[in-house]
């Protein structure tokens, strides 16, 4: 077979392209960190030249893409799409940005990572970081089955046929489900993180039925069976996506910059990127060609086809970028330049397998980066090492003093990124717990903050895996991270330092204000559509009531306080309204913005709704009556949490107590024997937000205090006792240690001897969850309480 060559470079995005399609030879789509979808169309050939439109966007990070062929409903098929934001969008690839969806589907908890459609096009399949993957029909557009049992993010989901769902996850597991939701075997497929996997073509020489791959830098190739028939060795690090071509071979992409073929068990080509990482890559079904997606920002085609290979100066620039490339010092680990031979070692030996690795000094005193090409039987250039702060013994200043490191941290879209100081000599838990308590962030962070620390200051070494905990995901270039989105609870972390700062009390209100302004907008103007046109008049919106929500969605997005204002005064009662008299199928956009509005807007909590307050209001919608609609529980509660972030909110919150544990109660009881994690989370963060009230604002009125302390107490000691999920597990002990901790003797007495809350503690702690570092430290900060 000929070699790839570069036969088009697709450039506009704005960050990182996370995933890619290639749905046929005139089309490919690729979706991005910089939150848009593209879809890329073949104008001209040869050489082959494209244009995009942007088909999607939204306000989060977009990772993970798929392609639904068309259908008598859809002629054009669908392009599918989900990110930060937890929403899957499936839409028209004619339609525009600015276009409604055709489907918007809610259900995850959180990053949706991974999509794939069935090859009936009956369903498509969807793997989050909420530790699920979901089954949903096409044209029903509901989660038709829940695939649980993971014990971390479930990173790639595969549709194999139309009766066989295949996941890879984050606890190490491969599990091969029928579309009912039953487990047909579990394969225990590495010691490290599942990120990829993709059906073998029949005509591949080894006989496999589907590949995997994952952070320790192998494909690993399988029966249905669950026997392993071959392991595929060359990639140096983590491997992100695995595709297969017409051909019979596979083609693979990962963390060392790299696009590997593989026909059978041997890498037949090694095509390095100019870029930190390929994230990404897919196959064209009728020709042949792929596609991949890079941390540089630009997806790129390849083709074996002379007639659809660039002009030759399109090839003559990638070959350069890739040459001149800048590989951090980082990356590479450790190097003794005295020890590296010199450039005539290129000309004197070959290498011994496609893609191996040789690093020269130069004689300026550069090291240089070279691959071997078994193909042409050559080396090639694929970059310069850089030095970096911390390899090369060089400081960053940053407010008068110098540091081994400053790194961006992103804690919001939209706002620069704050500065995370950090020496080598520290522990990496202090200067967490500085970087938290300077820039007045939740003290939930702590683990998240202290293991990206230790993570970006260990290096990794060109020829081995990482030594990365499972579920650590590199950013790209500018290694940013983002609390809450390389989930603690999706990884293994690494064991406490001594010195870890206390956690409780937990003195900060905690709030879930997250959102994407413009999904909601639109979907409650879509549904206000449909209202209108079904004669329901009377519930629906007038069109200037719509522009008042408008109005109002532009407040909250230029400001996370809103005083009184006509704006406010007239959106706030409107937004109730959609909340708690529309369909109860329909009021979730009505819900999320009105969790929203109880954070930013002392109003909503001290108007009157038809005669009542916010919470007797909600309470008296039914909202979490049987049959329980789980997510407009879960808004709810959230709304109540969301109280706490003004003192007028805090009143109503308190002078409602009883009310808001009456409806938790009834929203726990009516979801069944295994509540969603969202809703647990959700009561977890209110039981939080009561506590920090009850043990600082609250001691005023200590016996009262005293006295809900208790109830909360009982109630958090029935959620830690029977939840699996790690994140509501946390939270019900952050509160009930709170209590314990600084509520006083009588409560620290109940919790020993009427709630037993040492037996509790004890079954959590053999538990998966209970020998996650962050859960056994507030354990053993309660257990000190107590």
């Amino acid at each position: 077979m000929p070699d790839f060559k570069i036969s088009a470079s697709l450039e506009g995005h704005g960050d990182d392209v996370r995933a890619v399609a290639f749905p046929n030879p005139n089309a490919a789509l690729s979706a991005s960190r910089d939150a848009t979808v593209r879809l890329w169309k073949l104008v001209s050939t040869p050489p082959p030249s494209y244009d995009y439109t942007i088909t999607a966007h939204g306000q989060a990070f977009i990772n993970s893409l798929a392609y639904l062929p068309p259908t008598a409903e859809y002629p054009e098929g669908l392009v599918l799409s989900g990110g930060q934001d937890t929403i899957i969008e499936a839409r028209q690839p004619g339609k525009g940005s600015d276009d409604n969806a055709d489907a918007m589907l809610l259900g995850h908890a959180h990053n949706v990572c991974a999509l794939d459609v069935s090859p009936d096009s009956g369903w498509i399949v969807s793997g989050s970081w909420d530790s699920t993957a979901r089954i949903w029909k096409v044209g029903k557009w509901e989660p038709d089955v829940v695939l649980d049992g993971h014990e971390g993010s479930v990173w790639a989901v595969l549709a194999y046929d139309k009766n066989t769902v295949i996941t890879g996850c984050a606890d190490k597991m491969i599990r091969i489900f029928n579309t009912s939701g039953k487990l047909l075997a579990s394969i225990q497929n590495s010691n490290d993180v599942v990120r990829a996997l993709c059906r073998v073509p029949a005509s591949n020489p080894t006989g496999a039925q589907f590949a995997s791959a994952s952070n320790d830098g192998i494909i690993r190739l399988y029966t249905l069976q669950g026997e392993l028939v071959a392991s595929l060795h060359g990639h140096e690090s983590f491997v992100y996506s695995l595709a297969a071509l017409p051909s019979g071979e596979l083609v693979s992409s990962g963390e060392d910059r790299t696009v590997r073929v593989w026909n059978g068990t041997q890498c037949v080509q090694t095509i390095t990127h100019p870029a930190i990482s390929v994230w990404s890559v897919a196959a064209c079904s009728e020709t042949g060609d792929i596609i991949t997606g890079a941390s540089d920002r630009i997806a790129r085609i390849f083709s074996r086809s002379p007639e659809r290979h660039a002009a030759p100066e399109v090839i003559e620039l990638f070959d350069r970028a890739v040459k001149e490339s800048a590989i951090p010092a980082q990356q590479v680990g450790n190097i003794n330049k005295e020890q590296l031979p010199g450039p005539e070692f290129l000309k004197q030996r070959s290498g011994t397998k496609e893609g191996q690795i040789q690093m020269i000094n130069e004689p300026d005193g550069s090291v240089t980066a070279h691959t071997w090409s078994a193909a042409t039987q050559e080396w090639i250039a694929v970059g310069t090492v850089v030095d970096s702060a911390g390899s090369s013994g060089r400081k960053t200043e940053y407010l008068g003093q110098d540091y081994d490191y400053v790194f961006d941290v992103d804690i919001e879209d939209g706002k620069p990124p704050l500065k995370l100081p950090y020496n080598v000599s520290q522990n990496p838990y202090e200067a967490a717990t500085k970087f938290i308590g300077d820039n007045e962030l939740p003290m939930t962070y702590l683990d998240q903050v202290a293991n990206f620390i230790t993570q970006n200051t260990q290096g990794a070494t060109l020829g081995q895996s990482q030594d990365s905990p499972p579920g650590s995901d590199p950013w790209g270039s500018d290694r940013r991270y983002r609390p809450g989105d390389a989930s603690a609870a999706e990884s293994s972390q690494p064991s406490i330092p001594e010195g870890r700062p206390q956690v409780l009390p937990q003195k900060n209100y905690l709030s879930i204000r997250s959102a994407n302004l413009k999904v909601a907008m639109k979907k409650l103007q879509e549904i206000n559509d449909k209202l209108i046109s079904e004669g329901a008049k009377d519930k629906a919106l007038t069109s200037s009531e719509v522009q008042d929500i408008v109005a109002l969605c532009g407040k909250l997005e230029s400001s996370q306080q809103l005083p009184d204002s006509p704006v406010v005064e007239s959106g706030v009662p409107l937004v109730f309204k959609v909340a708690t008299t529309w369909p109860s199928a329909n009021r979730i956009p009505g819900l999320d913005l009105l969790r929203l509005l109880a954070a930013a807007s002392p109003f909503a909590a001290t108007t009157e709704y038809d005669g009542d307050d916010l919470v007797t209001g909600l309470l008296a919608s039914g909202v979490f009556d049987s049959p329980l609609n789980v997510n407009n529980a879960m808004l709810s509660i959230r709304t109540f949490a969301n109280l706490f972030e003004t003192r007028a909110g805090r009143t109503l919150a308190m002078n409602t107590f009883d009310h808001m544990l009456t409806g938790v109660r009834s929203a726990l009881s009516n979801s069944g024997d295994s509540p969603n994690r969202n809703l647990t989370i959700a009561i977890t963060t209110l039981y939080i937000n009561f506590a920090v009230y009850l043990t600082s604002e609250g001691r005023a009125t200590a016996p009262e205090s005293a006295e809900r302390g208790l109830v909360l107490l009982e109630e958090l000691s029935k959620i830690v006792a029977g939840e699996k999920d790690s994140e509501a597990v946390y939270r019900g002990l952050v509160a009930l240690g709170t209590l314990v901790k600084a509520l006083g003797a009588e409560v620290t007495s109940a919790a020993k001897e009427v709630y037993e809350i040492e037996s509790v503690l004890s079954r959590i702690s053999a538990s998966a969850v209970g020998k996650e570092p962050r859960v056994k430290g507030v354990i053993g900060e309660i257990r000190e309480s107590l």
